[in-house]
C-alpha cells in the first residue's frame, strides 16, 4: 500500500511529554493538510470528546522547554507563540471523528501504525534488556565461582615456605 505519510516521518513528531507519547496540534495539522487554527476550532468544537487522557495543553514549562528545541528568530512565524495541545494516542484517533475528511482517516490509519511500531519496539527492548540482565547475573555469579577458583589454584601453587632449618657449627654460649 502506498503510504500518504511515510511513517518515520510521523515517529519523528512524537513526543515523549509527562510520561505518555503524544502528538502536537502543530504536527497533526501538518500531517492531515490543516492550519493548526482550523484543527484547534474543530477540536474546541467538540471538546467533549477530548478529556484529559486523550488531550492536554503544555504547561508553561513545557512549552518553554519544546519551544527551545526549535530556537528560531521568528518564533511567530513559525507558531510558536501559543502553548500547543498535547494528544494522546486516544486523542489521535479521536480526530479522525472530528476532521471527517479522507485525508484525515488515512493520515490517522498512518499514525496509528507508528503508536504500534513505537510500541513492539519499546516491548523489544524491554525483553532485550531483560535476557542482558538475567546474562550479566548469570555472569557474575561464574565469575565469583572463577575467582575462588583462581584463588585456590594460586594457593596450590605457591611453593610452600621452608621449614626453619637447624643450624650447623659450633656456637658459643651453647651446650
Amino acid at each position: 500500500m502506498n503510504e500518504l505519510v511515510p511513517i518515520e516521518r510521523i515517529e519523528n513528531k512524537i513526543y515523549l511529554i509527562r510520561g505518555q507519547k503524544v502528538m502536537l496540534d502543530r504536527d497533526l495539522a501538518e500531517l492531515y493538510g490543516v492550519a493548526t487554527k482550523a484543527l484547534k476550532q474543530a477540536i474546541n468544537r467538540n471538546r467533549e470528546r477530548f478529556p484529559d487522557d486523550f488531550m492536554f495543553e503544555l504547561d508553561k514549562n513545557e512549552f518553554n522547554e519544546w519551544r527551545s528545541q526549535f530556537v528560531t528568530s521568528n518564533s511567530d512565524k513559525m507558531g510558536l507563540r501559543w502553548r500547543p495541545y498535547a494528544f494522546t494516542e486516544q486523542g489521535v484517533a479521536m480526530l479522525s471523528s472530528v476532521l471527517r475528511s479522507k485525508r484525515a482517516v488515512r493520515v490517522n490509519i498512518a499514525i496509528m501504525r507508528a503508536f504500534v511500531k513505537l510500541r513492539r519496539l519499546i516491548s523489544s527492548h524491554k525483553e532485550l534488556a531483560r535476557r542482558i540482565e538475567s546474562l550479566e547475573q548469570k555472569h557474575a555469579k561464574h565469575e565469583i565461582e572463577m575467582t575462588t577458583v583462581f584463588k585456590v589454584l594460586k594457593k596450590l601453587m605457591e611453593p610452600s615456605p621452608a621449614p626453619p632449618q637447624k643450624r650447623i657449627g659450633f656456637r658459643p654460649g651453647s651446650d
